[in-house]
C-alpha cells in the first residue's frame, strides 16, 4: 500500500509544483510564493521516502515500518498542507500548525533510524 500512497504523493508533488511555477507565480507574494516552494520540496522528498519505506517493506514484510510511514504521510499533510493554504491566502495564524507536521516529519524519518538500527545490530 506504502508504494501506491507514495506515487500519488510524487504526482501530486509534480502537479502542485507546476500549479505553483505556472498558475500562481504572478498573483501571490514572493513570501507566499516561497511558502509554496518550501511545501513542495518537503513533498517530494518525504514522499520519496514513503517510496523507500514501501521498498524495504516489499523487501522485509516483517519490519515494523508502517508507523514511519504513517508520520510522514501525516507530516506531508500537516506541514505542507499548512503552507500551500497560507501561500493560497489562509490566515497567516494557520502557520502554527505548520511546526506540527514538521514534528510528525521528524518522528517518521527517527523512526526508520530505529528500525533500522535494530536491524543492524
Amino acid at each position: 500500500m506504502w508504494l501506491f500512497v507514495a506515487a500519488v504523493n510524487l504526482a501530486l508533488a509534480v502537479m502542485f509544483g507546476a500549479f505553483g511555477a505556472h498558475a500562481i507565480k504572478a498573483r501571490v507574494s514572493a513570501e507566499q510564493l516561497g511558502w509554496w516552494q518550501t511545501a513542495t520540496e518537503y513533498f517530494f522528498w518525504h514522499a520519496l521516502g514513503l517510496l523507500v519505506i514501501g521498498t524495504l517493506l516489499r523487501l522485509q514484510p516483517t519490519l515494523k515500518l508502517s508507523g514511519a510511514a504513517v508520520a510522514l504521510q501525516l507530516g506531508i499533510v500537516v506541514f505542507c498542507g499548512s503552507l500551500y493554504l497560507m501561500a493560497l491566502g489562509a490566515p497567516r495564524w494557520f502557520g502554527a500548525i505548520t511546526p506540527l507536521g514538521g514534528t510528525a516529519l521528524i518522528i517518521g524519518w527517527v523512526w526508520l533510524a530505529t528500525i533500522a538500527w535494530k536491524t543492524a545490530t
